[in-house]
């Protein structure tokens, strides 16, 4: 039998020098780009620039800032009953991303719960739970990410045992939701991956579902149960207002059509920027043609915008468009990190001058390149479930 048992050090370990003002976080939704040298920010982000010279990733410190007040004065009010509500809430983690379960746990103030996961010779799953969580409100840790299928199982497993153990309330925390591209038909006799897979995590118990940024928002009408769904773009639009680009020379752009509302929410949070869109064609699945461009990009600072990165097709031949329609230089942000083969080839091709993601998903060393920046979402995660658990409103974190 093979054993994939977690051991994580105890909350009370120093914290990493970005992650130590990480409990007065939050993050920005309106910002604003100017022309000046020296740009003066007002947010902290937690970043690893991928530095292939030593091999490891360097993490910038950047300016701190505390919460704002309406922010402040609850966190004051509630700082007491949080620290005596500790011991009911209780948070596991999977084996599909241990270090960002690991950074909520820093930003919360809490120790990962105990719990062991095995794989039997047979590739079975075994969880069993290592301390008492009767009457808790329990949250599970666990991307759906490669490999998908194991994921998820381990994750219906998880919350199976927390339910058998009399927890109070179980609440799945995906911050990549599997299958989630498969939410409709689009042609005939096909399956509703994302609505089986909803259906899946509803019955083995789950109370709650929290997700970062799914890949349509109807994915949230598949569950039968509440969905919080979280936007990790004020992540990134607060790494954007770090490069003082001036207003004028940004324009977003949606790598097709389906993600046009999300590029235009994203606009509007830089400034305003104008839009422009890559109409693409696909002949297959992970295969993309783009075929030509609705907007004006010459002479600007091009950023696109998409939930995710998968094999790079759609992104790479859309950056090499903006550069033939004269683009001075191209942006790719997404949340999730993919990076399916030959995504680290095509990325790294030099068309790109920075390729922006976070670490909803695991990016292994050795797919790091240069243009690589990897920034964290668990003190947005961390404030999301202090929030759930506590009551209180998750929408006006992204006010």
């Amino acid at each position: 039998m093979a054993s994939l048992a977690l051991s994580f050090p105890p909350a009370a370990a120093k914290t990493p020098s970005y992650l130590s003002s990480s409990s007065s976080t939050v993050f920005s939704s309106s910002l604003s780009f100017t022309t000046s040298q020296s740009h003066s920010r007002n947010s902290v982000f937690a970043s690893i620039k991928c530095d292939l010279g030593n091999g490891n990733p360097s993490i910038p410190i950047i300016n701190e800032r505390t919460l704002p007040k309406f922010l402040e004065s609850a966190r004051m009010e509630k700082s007491a009953n949080r620290s005596n509500n500790n011991t009911r809430l209780k948070l596991f983690s999977g084996t599909a991303n241990p270090a960002l379960s690991q950074e909520i746990a820093w930003y919360m103030g809490l120790d990962l719960g105990k719990i062991k996961i095995k794989r039997f010779a047979d590739g079975e799953i075994y969880v069993q739970l290592e301390e008492s969580v009767r009457g808790c409100d329990v949250y599970l840790v666990q991307p759906t990410c490669t490999p998908t299928n194991e994921n998820l199982m381990e994750l219906l497993i998880m919350v199976d045992a927390c339910r058998r153990a009399s927890a109070k309330k179980v609440t799945a925390v995906i911050p990549y939701f599997g299958y989630a591209r498969a939410d409709r038909k689009t042609q005939g006799r096909e399956s509703i991956a994302a609505k089986l897979v909803a259906n899946l995590i509803t019955e083995a118990g789950a109370d709650r579902v929290l997700a970062c940024d799914l890949h349509s928002g109807q994915s949230m009408g598949y569950f039968d149960i509440p969905v919080d769904h979280v936007y990790c773009q004020p992540v990134i639009l607060d790494y954007l207002a770090s490069k003082s680009i001036a207003a004028e020379d940004l324009v977003v752009v949606s790598p097709d059509v389906g993600g046009v509302a999300r590029a235009r929410a994203f606009a509007k949070k830089l400034s305003d920027a104008p839009l422009a869109i890559v109409d693409k064609r696909r002949s297959g699945h992970n295969v993309a043609e783009v075929m030509n461009l609705i907007g004006d990009v010459k002479g600007k600072v091009a950023v696109m915008v998409d939930d995710m990165i998968d094999t790079a097709g759609t992104i790479v031949k859309g950056a090499a468009l903006l550069h033939q329609e004269g683009a001075r230089e191209v942006y790719a942000c997404c949340t999730h990190a993919v990076f399916s083969p030959p995504a680290i080839e095509r990325l790294s091709g030099g068309l790109l001058q920075e390729v922006i993601v976070t670490n909803t998903l695991p990016v292994a060393e050795k797919n790091y390149f240069p243009q690589l920046t990897i920034l964290s979402v668990a003190n947005l995660l961390g404030e999301t479930i202090w929030r759930v658990h506590d009551d209180s409103s998750v929408s006006s974190i992204f006010l």
